[in-house]
C-alpha cells in the first residue's frame, strides 16, 4: 500500500493565531511536524491557505500546496491537496500541524490498522496513566476515546468516558484504562472523498469533533495504541510545555 501524509496548516487559529509558524526550539512548528513524517511514509505535503506558511515550508525545502480558505475542516483541506498531487495513493494520512512530536512507531501503528480490510479510517490513542493526573484526564481539549473488543472506536468525547459509577473520581485512573486521542487520522482514499461530502452531524456539532460525523455515518475507525508521549499544541501555554518537553528529549539524546 502507498501512504501519503498531508499536513493541514492554517494561520487563523482561534486559540493560537499563527501557530504553524511559532518557533519551537528555534524552528517553526510546521517544520518539526514535516520532518517527523517525511521519509517515514511514501510522500508528505503541507496543505495551507496562507502565503506566510506556504513560503515558510518552501524555505525549509518541504512540499506544500495552496488550498481554499473556505474549507470547514482540515479533512476537507487534505482532500483538495490530495487531488492536486497527480498520482494515486491507497491511504491519505492527515497529520495535524500541531503534533511536532509524532514518532515513527506511531505512524507504523497507524499503517498497521489497514491490515484489517474492514478498517475505513485509522487513528491513534495513548493510555492515560496515574502520573498524568485527574486534571489531564478532565481536560476538554484532550478528547477521550472508547474502544470495542476489536480496537475500533465506539465514541470520542471531550468529557471523561466512560463514567465510573460508584467510584470516587480521584480513583478513576487507577481503576480503568482511559484513552487519550492523538490527533492523527488515515483514510482509505475513497473514504476520504466520501467523508468530505457528508454534512455536519448532530454529535459533531455538540462536541466539535468531526470524527463523530464519520461514526454517525457508519464508517469504521480502527485504533492503534501507542505508549509514546506526545504534546499537541493548541494554545500558547501548550507551546511552553512543548519547549520543556523538547529540552527533555534532547537532553536524553
Amino acid at each position: 500500500m502507498k501512504f501519503i501524509a498531508i499536513i493541514p496548516a492554517r494561520y487563523a487559529s482561534t486559540r493560537f493565531p499563527g501557530k504553524p509558524l511559532a518557533l519551537l526550539g528555534g524552528r517553526p512548528v510546521i517544520e518539526r511536524v514535516y520532518e517527523r513524517v517525511a521519509g517515514v511514509l511514501d510522500d508528505a505535503v503541507v496543505a495551507t491557505d496562507d502565503e506566510r506558511i506556504y513560503e515558510a515550508v518552501r524555505s525549509f525545502g518541504g512540499k506544500v500546496e495552496m488550498t481554499s480558505t473556505s474549507h470547514r475542516s482540515g479533512t476537507d483541506r487534505c482532500w483538495e491537496a490530495y487531488c492536486k498531487q497527480g498520482r494515486a495513493y491507497d491511504v491519505v494520512v492527515n497529520v495535524q500541524g500541531d503534533e511536532p512530536f509524532i514518532r515513527r512507531e506511531q505512524l507504523e501503528a497507524l499503517k498497521g490498522c489497514f491490515e484489517d480490510p474492514h478498517t475505513d479510517i485509522a487513528t491513534l490513542v495513548k493510555p492515560f496513566t496515574a502520573a498524568d493526573g485527574l486534571e489531564a484526564l478532565e481536560n476538554p481539549n484532550s478528547p477521550k476515546v472508547v474502544l470495542d473488543a476489536r480496537s475500533q472506536a465506539l465514541y470520542f468525547s471531550r468529557s471523561v468516558v466512560p463514567y465510573l459509577r460508584g467510584v470516587p473520581r480521584e480513583e478513576w485512573l487507577a481503576r480503568h484504562t482511559f484513552y487519550k486521542h492523538i490527533g492523527i487520522y488515515a483514510f482509505r482514499t475513497e473514504v476520504l472523498q466520501a467523508v468530505t461530502a457528508l454534512p455536519q452531524s448532530s454529535l459533531e456539532k455538540a462536541e466539535s469533533l468531526e470524527q463523530l460525523r464519520w461514526l454517525e455515518n457508519g464508517f469504521r475507525i480502527g485504533v492503534g495504541i501507542s505508549d509514546a508521549e506526545t504534546v499537541g499544541i493548541d494554545t500558547p501555554e501548550d507551546l511552553e510545555r512543548a519547549e520543556a518537553f523538547l529540552k527533555r528529549i534532547e537532553k536524553k539524546g
